[in-house]
């Protein structure tokens, strides 16, 4: 085919089974030009052109992969519940179920059914979060970080926020808690030393600029050996007798001791409310197991302000949030969790569960495929994710592939590229697909998976 003879926009628009796409018109324009653009270079370039029809079914073939959802459900092998380029904490289908029957076309969000007079959205949140954590009010942004810019832009905008050196986290996406700060509208104030820091620092550091103390738990990363840091407790004292406010930043958070579950200690938000704190803030999708929100606890004359500062416009949660977040905190029975809880469901797991799932799998291959990609089920330890649980690892078990011929990097693009796209990792130039995160309901389609790479590969 000639370069004369490359069809034009509006005759393969024309051509297209409309059925089957699910995009607008001009998006679909633009799909096009930019094949028949590689075309036309090819041929500028001397390169030999496909046929019409073969032209044709390129840009066909580009449509429909468009057409297709960009948002894949995955099996998640890395062994990380909580990973954050998979959505972090995973929703069960029964929490999911119950507010799409409650969204589908329109809900009260904002109505009071009572009285027929305008309501407030956060009413779906505040009694559930008040009562879990032991606070007076609660408010609810979309993300962690909006909640600590939040509360101290409403607190200590022009004032100063005094924080210990050792608390200066990164908290994700080069995001650091001194840029927050800076963001907020208040001036920081570093107190004590990366390692230790002590009350003399605290109060030395307090003055008629203060505008509030902050303590941001160091959820993502841990400082052992030679250190000390101030209980919240000895804080409490302080900011009452200068009349500051105390926040406590989190990070991950928990409302309840994770240590009855069989995880690794956190610091319990409602605690943090008995020793003192006037503000707690900690994120909604890691060990709350729900969506991406920032969840703010406390004192019902700060959290008022905070409602009234027009920033909070701008920073509150959609209807979805807010019940998917409603649904979530529902699952917390008897300070416990239930099953209903996904999160907590696989970050519980033993690793006598996920062995006898894994040697149910092994059963189902036949044992060719087993020789072929050197299957063996073997014993690792994985971590929470997102940051959660930093130091502490989480019995499991995974698969692992001890190919010849085939390199690990050409098997995981292999899995992930399956129809159902399976994410694994790999050490030691093996691939592992770790059992921890797999869905139980996803067992048999892990399988089929490993089946059908095992077809093509070999």
């Amino acid at each position: 085919m000639k370069l004369r003879d490359i069809p034009s926009v509006n005759s393969i628009l024309e051509s297209l089974s409309w059925e089957e796409v699910h995009l607008p018109r001009s998006y679909v324009s633009d799909i096009i030009r930019k094949e028949l653009t590689f075309l036309r270079k090819m041929a500028k370039n001397g390169k030999r052109l496909p046929d019409k029809q073969a032209v044709l079914g390129l840009v066909r073939n580009a449509v429909t992969e468009a057409s297709a959802s960009g948002f894949s459900q995955v099996i998640n092998g890395t062994g990380i519940v909580l990973h954050t380029g998979l959505g972090r904490a995973p929703l069960s289908k029964k929490v999911l179920t119950t507010v799409v029957r409650d969204t589908a076309g329109y809900t009260a969000l904002e109505i009071d059914l009572a009285t027929g007079k305008r309501g407030e959205r956060l009413d779906h949140v505040t009694p559930l979060l008040s009562s879990l954590t032991g606070t007076e009010s609660a408010l609810v942004v979309n993300n962690n970080a909006a909640a600590v810019l939040l509360v101290l832009n409403s607190l200590a905008e022009g004032k100063e926020v005094i924080i210990s050196r050792g608390q200066m986290v990164e908290i994700g996406g080069s995001f650091r808690i001194p840029e927050v700060i800076a963001k907020s509208g208040a001036s920081l104030v570093e107190i004590g030393s990366t390692n230790r820091t002590h009350f003399r620092d605290y109060e030395k550091a307090v003055s008629k600029e203060t505008g509030a103390i902050l303590v941001v738990h160091t959820s993502n990363y841990r400082v052992r050996g030679f250190t000390k840091k101030v209980a919240i407790a000895e804080l409490s004292v302080l900011a009452r007798k200068k009349r500051v406010p105390l926040i406590v930043d989190l990070g991950s958070g928990a409302l309840f001791d994770l240590q009855e579950a069989g995880l690794p200690a956190e610091p319990v938000a409602s605690q943090m409310v008995k020793q003192g704190a006037d503000l707690i803030t900690f994120s909604g999708d890691k060990l709350l197991g729900g969506p991406q929100a920032g969840l703010i606890v406390g004192r019902k004359r700060l959290i008022s302000k905070l409602h009234r500062n027009p920033l909070y416009r701008a920073l509150r949660c959609d209807k979805m949030t807010l019940l998917l977040l409603a649904q979530t905190l529902r699952t917390f029975r008897d300070m416990s969790v239930t099953k209903d809880n996904l999160t907590f469901s696989l970050l519980t797991t033993p690793r006598k569960t996920l062995r006898r799932r894994g040697n149910k799998l092994l059963t189902s291959l036949n044992r060719k495929t087993i020789c072929r990609l050197g299957i063996e089920l073997v014993d690792t330890e994985v971590e929470a994710g997102s940051g959660s649980l930093p130091t502490e690892t989480l019995e499991s078990v995974a698969l692992k592939f001890n190919t010849t011929g085939v390199k690990a990097s050409e098997l995981a693009r292999r899995f992930r590229q399956s129809d159902s796209p399976v994410l694994g990792y790999i050490s030691g130039n093996r691939l592992f697909i770790d059992l921890k995160a797999v869905l139980p309901s996803q067992d048999s389609i892990l399988a089929a998976a490993v089946s059908k790479v095992a077809e093509i590969l070999l």
